[in-house]
């Protein structure tokens, strides 16, 4: 219930005053409790009041996976999914997607404002000349195996560059910031063209200071015995705007790592190197190269109702549609179509087009599928535009993390000045077993057979080693 004008004693022992507030009531000893309501929470330590006895601990609240926890406050990135809304600083995708570039975008995260020509003119040209890595970080790619997973091999390289520039450490200077933020953005597509390019078996290219910054990184991906590449403008253009819809996405796993590992104080490079790890995970990344795979399996257009049965009565997957943030449709996957034919004009036509749009007009005309707010997402139609630039299946979420990294160093400097922001440490449920008494190891029961695979007997060393 509400109450007006209250003013109210936090757990933490200040005071809110407001005109909301949670009143709880614990059937347990009848206590009555006054929680102050703020933005529309309540601060999960003012549970810790709640006790059934003084010596207890207090109360907390149970939430695997912060499905309904608020970690921080931030005014980068806002989403409505029911309205299917996503705003960056206050602008909507849709506009920055149409006039704006990608690089101007990420100056908006960073720097809270959209720029000004000098300061966008300054920005570029600090980003374009921080591109090149140093040749110790080549040597570094080059003792991966042959078939190392560009992802495993890009996540080494950002964690290495916390060694290269140990003045990030000094995370209260703001000019480090700046460097850390200009360093990121430059050299992760560097990094990830020399991922791609170890895979397979090229020699690394270098970057290109005349091209902007998707060409560049188009450049160092494709470019063979030219002396100059320089890509199509059409898929440039689609790049960049890729890389605007990745940018960032609010508190998921990846951004909720950075702040995390940033909470303990640690270098902008370790803090961006966990959200590459957490983008990793194909929970997180992998969803579009997950939509390939189902539309293979389709085959033809005229296999999509059989398909949609299967997906009903469970059997299969609908890859690519719903979201844990969208009940709608979800504004991303809307302007990645707008820019499809001008990429399938300007490559090889791809069959798996026409079986996505079939089957996605057939979900969205079958109310079991509406009914449930399944709708595509941006992975649905991303994979097949990744694939139209000829860029392999395990470097789409390489590519993912290359927008995100702006995302990323924003969310880490908003962390950073946040006067509430603490070292994160997540309380948990102990569900284990208390007080037991020590046994000596002669007196203790077991099965007779280990369970676990038979213990390797060690190698003998060779002879000289």
């Amino acid at each position: 219930m509400a109450t007006e004008e209250s003013s109210t004693a936090t757990a933490d022992g200040g005071v809110a005053t407001g005109s909301e507030s949670l009143t709880v009531t614990d059937n347990r000893t009848g206590k009555t409790y006054e929680l102050p309501i703020a933005d529309n929470t309540i601060r999960g330590l003012d549970l810790r009041q709640i006790k059934v006895k003084e010596d207890e601990f207090g109360m907390l609240s149970y939430d695997p996976a912060f499905t309904n926890t608020a970690s921080c406050r931030s005014s980068i990135t806002f989403i409505d999914g029911e309205a299917g809304i996503l705003e960056h600083r206050g602008y909507s995708i849709e506009q920055l997607c149409e006039r704006s570039t990608y690089l101007e975008v990420a100056y908006l995260l960073i720097f809270g404002e959209l720029p000004t020509q000098p300061q966008l003119d300054r920005w570029v040209f600090d980003i374009t000349h921080h591109t090149y890595v140093h040749e110790d970080l080549k040597h570094l790619f080059q003792g991966f195996r042959y078939d190392a997973h560009p992802m495993g091999m890009l996540l080494s390289g950002i964690g290495a560059l916390s060694t290269f520039y140990p003045d990030a450490k000094q995370t209260e200077d703001p000019e480090e910031r700046y460097m850390a933020a200009v360093r990121l953005i430059a050299k992760v597509p560097t990094l990830a063209a020399f991922s791609y390019r170890h895979n397979m078996g090229f020699p690394y290219a270098y970057p290109d200071n005349d091209l902007n910054y998707s060409e560049n990184f188009l450049s160092m991906m494709f470019k063979k015995t030219e002396a100059k590449h320089r890509p199509k403008e059409a898929l440039s253009k689609a790049l960049d705007v890729l890389f605007i819809l990745h940018a960032d996405h609010e508190q998921n796993c990846s951004t909720n790592a950075v702040r995390g590992v940033g909470s303990s104080d640690v270098d902008p490079y370790s803090a961006v190197a966990a959200g590459v790890a957490a983008l990793y995970g194909p929970l997180h990344g992998g969803a579009n190269e997950a939509v390939l795979r189902m539309l293979r399996r389709i085959e033809s257009v005229d296999n999509i109702p059989g398909f949609l049965e299967k997906v009903k009565a469970r059997e299969e997957k609908l890859m690519g549609f719903g979201h844990r943030v969208y009940k709608n449709y979800d504004p991303r996957a809307r302007i990645i179509q707008q820019h499809m034919d001008e990429v399938f004009e300007a490559t090889e036509y791809n069959p798996l087009v026409e079986i996505a749009r079939e089957l996605e007009k057939r979900a969205l005309d079958d109310d079991f599928f509406t009914s449930r707010k399944l709708y595509p997402n941006v992975d649905f139609y991303s994979g097949i535009i990744y694939e139209a630039l000829e860029i392999p299946t395990n470097m789409f979420t390489v590519i993912f993390a290359i927008p995100r990294t702006a995302g990323w160093i924003s969310q880490w400097m908003e962390m950073k000045d946040d006067p509430e922001q603490k070292i994160a440490r997540p309380r948990q449920v102990y569900t284990g077993a208390r007080e037991r008494e020590y046994v000596a190891i002669d007196d203790r029961e077991g099965p007779e057979k280990i369970t676990g695979p038979p213990a390797k007997r060690p190698k003998r060393p060779r002879r000289g080693a």
